[in-house]
């Protein structure tokens, strides 16, 4: 049976993000490399600074999931939202939905990525990617099937890049609801 309870539906903050004021070098200097134009920085980024080392190292990791994979942003964050989704992590799914907009991907293809099932409206390439991200999300592998429909739309590469792009947000999903990451001023959750 599955537990959908506080462990998934985590709201309460159980890191404090590092504030300005209270950073450390090694911490200013994270913040201040993670710093956006208008000078704010993200609660995901002011949280892992409490570990600037660990932060340092998956932010390479996770620059080639999001600006260097060689998936389409339109195909990966089709994938990044659906595991916002299954993982109930609002503030994955609401950053990513604001990206997703932005993109052209529409209000109704994002309410189609909340279904259970995956609806028949999607392309035959985009639906295996969210079978994959599903078939991943439950049984930790790609079924023959759903393997076999993305090998005739995607490359061997892009195929590495779909099972790291749902590990990557699959791993930042359980960190966020672990830690109650509070969602930035204006970012939308579920119910938008």
């Amino acid at each position: 049976m599955r537990r959908v309870s506080a462990i998934i539906m985590m709201r309460e903050q159980r890191l404090n993000p590092v504030k300005d004021d209270d950073a450390t070098d090694a911490q200013a200097q994270l913040l201040d490399r993670l710093r956006r134009p208008d000078g704010s920085v993200l609660n995901i980024f002011r949280t892992l600074a409490n570990h600037p080392d660990l932060a340092r190292r998956w932010l390479v990791f996770g620059n080639h999931i999001l600006a260097k994979s060689t998936l389409s942003p339109r195909v990966r964050e089709l994938a990044i939202l659906r595991v916002g989704w299954l993982c109930q992590s609002e503030y994955e799914w609401g950053q990513h939905l604001l990206i997703s907009l932005d993109l052209g991907i529409t209000a109704s293809e994002i309410k189609r990525l909340q279904d259970e099932t995956i609806a028949a409206e999607w392309a035959p390439s985009e639906a295996a990617v969210l079978h994959a991200t599903d078939e991943l999300h439950a049984d930790k592998v790609i079924s023959a099937p759903t393997w076999s429909v993305l090998s005739e739309h995607y490359t061997d590469q892009q195929l590495m890049d779909l099972v790291f792009t749902v590990g990557q947000y699959t791993l930042v999903s359980m960190a966020l609801n672990t830690f109650g990451v509070q969602r930035d001023q204006g970012v939308p959750g579920f119910e938008a």
